[in-house]
Formats: structure tokens, sequence, C-alpha cells
């Protein structure tokens, strides 16, 4: 299996260089994954246009599924409308979906994540906000140890500290979450993807999970991830 990845393109900031990224590509991709932030923060009608441009470019090249998570630059507020108006894309929202890629069936996990110091701003507009990312963790851990087959965790913020090596320590309880680290060792997802690291490392091993950051500032182009080449002690398969 084929797997586009993508994050953090902050649509129109790294538009232009995403879509020659994408334009690059001759193979064949089975499953397009966006781990969020993939428009810039603004008014609906123009994260609506960002994120119509960001589908687009997919259009007539690939003919694949395309499954995203929200990250932080998109409005919370805006969320049910952009499920709505870009329904080529198929949001997750700490929710999950099973498909069947070629002969084989796959559970993908979608969720924003969660931080183990929530940022100052969260903190004053959204007053739940350490309750809220305490529950994500356990439902993202409730449905993966249930499912034995194939399954791919996508996440916007980073979901174990080792992917944000390369940003300043200070920040990392600012960036990603170490406890939700623990769901990754204990469900044994097949494959995690994240972005918002723009400085971290591209890739690092929880265990044996593969963890993969596509922050596209820091690949400067989207990601492809061969799964047939995805071995523990390999340092680099894409």
């Amino acid at each position: 299996m084929k797997i586009l990845a993508c994050s953090d393109v902050h649509s129109p900031v790294y538009y232009e260089d995403f879509l020659k990224s994408v334009e690059k590509i001759n193979e064949k991709i089975d499953l397009i994954l966006l781990a969020g932030d993939m428009t810039e923060r603004d008014l609906i009608e123009k994260e609506i246009e960002e994120y119509r441009k960001i589908q687009n470019v997919f259009f007539g090249k690939f003919f694949a599924p395309i499954i995203a998570v929200f990250g932080n630059t998109e409005n919370l507020e805006y969320r049910e409308t952009l499920k709505k108006e870009i329904s080529n894309v198929k949001f997750l929202d700490d929710a999950y979906m099973e498909l069947k890629v070629g002969e084989e069936k796959v559970l993908i996990y979608g969720t924003s994540g969660s931080l183990d110091e929530p940022t100052k701003w969260q903190k004053i507009h959204i007053p739940n906000i350490q309750q809220i990312y305490k529950t994500r963790i356990t439902k993202a851990e409730s449905v993966l140890k249930n499912y034995s087959g194939t399954k791919i965790l996508l996440t916007h913020y980073s979901p174990t500290y080792k992917t944000l090596e390369g940003e300043n320590p200070l920040f990392y309880q600012n960036l990603g979450s170490i406890e939700f680290e623990k769901v990754i060792l204990e469900t044994k997802p097949n494959l995690v993807i994240h972005g918002h690291a723009h400085y971290g490392s591209k890739f690092a091993w929880v265990d044996k999970v593969p963890v993969f950051n596509v922050a596209f500032p820091l690949n400067k182009s989207v990601v492809i991830i061969d799964t047939e080449k995805i071995r523990p002690g390999l340092q680099k398969f894409v």
C-alpha cells in the first residue's frame, strides 16, 4: 500500500510548493492522509476556499480516498461547515473508519491529538481543554486496542516526543503528548502519522511502531510511505 501523507501546508502559505510537490509524483497512490493545518486560520469563506484548492490538487491525478484530521489552525467553530463543504475529504474528528485498500482491510483512527500541556491561548479560550485531551487519549486507545487488523493512527499533534527532536525541548509538552505514546505502545498500530512539529524529526520508531512526522515545512514535500517496505531497523524507506 502506498500512502501520500502531508500536513501543515497552511494554505496559501506553502500552497505553491505543495502543488509542485504533488505534480512530481508519477506513481499509483492507494490512500491520501492529511494530518491537519492544511489551511491557515482565517474567516470561514477563506478556509473553505483554501481547502478546496488543496483537494483539487489531487483530482484527476489520484483515484484514492482522502482522509483528514483537523489541526490547530482549522478553527473549532468552522469544522462542521468544512465537513459539509469539502465533501470529497473524509474528516475524522476523534472517530474512525474502515475501508478496503486493494485487498487489504484497514482501520484509520483520526484525531487532532493531545498536548501534555495546553497552550496559554487554549487555556484561556477552551476552559475544559485538559479534559478534552484526556478524553481523546482514552477514546483512541479504546478503539485501537479492540481492532486486530491493520490499523493506522492519524493525528495532528505529535503522539510521541521522539519526533519532536529538533524542536526546543522546553516546549515538547506544548507540541505533543508522551501520554499518547502510551496508546501506541499498548495498541501497536501498524503506522502512525502526525504533523504540527515544523522543526522536529521526520521519522522515529516507538518500540516497533513506525511514526512519521509529515509536516510540509519540515519535509519540503509531501511524503510517500510504502507500507511494504516498513520493517523495524530500517532508517529510511520513503
